[in-house]
């Protein structure tokens, strides 16, 4: 499973343990904490984590300007027990604004919406693959599957056809994102949204009447991702 990297910046130690606690209990959520704010600003500009919990007032520097000064792609979420700033912090564009005391589903509700947005923002739209003597982009969107075929490898696209590169799939796999690309054989990558059921041994393509088979080695891990990263059109079939 995927882990997302965290800062909390909170001058109350109270409040960083409930972080703590909610990001152990979320799972895949890798947390530093820091009660001295510049020194957490610092570890941010340093670090570049992909989600910051930011408290607004504290004793030796506003969150507001820790915001402002926040790198430009970088996540946040603010954690405060004054109402009156919610309004600012969407106006930062802060993820979420969480209203101390903050119940577990509460914080978990403002989590899943933070990875929402990192993943959206991660996900590249296209790669460049070489075909023959030339470079082909493809729309990320627009990959069907995969195929490993002897000395080559074909891409099988959305709107029809497909591209035949000397590529091989480890390189390609490399430079797909690994959250929206499962390798399912060793001749067949797909991208997750594109499956529509699965058992240990084949999945089937959404809309299409493609089964493709799943390696041995591969099974269990596969059938553990799609159960845990289930997006509500997937569904195993025994």
């Amino acid at each position: 499973m995927k882990k997302f990297s965290c800062i909390a910046i909170d001058d109350e130690p109270l409040a960083l343990l409930v972080i703590t606690q909610f990001c152990e209990r979320f799972g895949n959520l890798d947390l530093s904490t820091f009660s001295e704010p510049r020194i957490g600003l610092e570890e941010i500009k340093r670090h570049k984590p992909d989600l910051v919990f930011l408290d607004i007032e504290m004793n030796s520097i506003n969150g507001l300007d820790i915001a402002h000064a926040l790198p430009r792609e970088c996540c946040f979420i603010f954690t405060t027990a004054h109402a009156q700033y919610a309004l600012n912090g969407f106006d930062l564009d802060a993820v979420d604004f969480l209203h101390k005391p903050f119940a577990y589903e509460r914080f978990k509700k403002a989590v899943e919406k933070a990875i929402r947005r990192i993943e959206t923002e991660k996900v590249p739209e296209n790669i460049v693959i070489k075909q023959e003597y030339a470079n082909v982009t493809i729309p990320i969107n627009d990959i069907l599957y995969i195929e490993a075929m002897e000395n080559y490898t074909k891409i099988f696209r959305e709107n029809g056809g497909y591209i035949l590169s000397r590529t091989n799939m480890k390189t390609i796999q490399e430079i797909l994102p690994e959250e929206n690309f499962l390798r399912i054989h060793r001749s067949y990558i797909v991208p997750i949204e594109k499956i529509e059921m699965f058992s240990k041994k084949k999945i089937k393509l959404i809309g299409k009447e493609i089964f493709l088979p799943i390696g041995r080695l591969y099974a269990n891990h596969i059938y553990d991702t799609l159960i845990s990263q289930n997006s509500g059109h997937i569904f195993p079939n025994p």
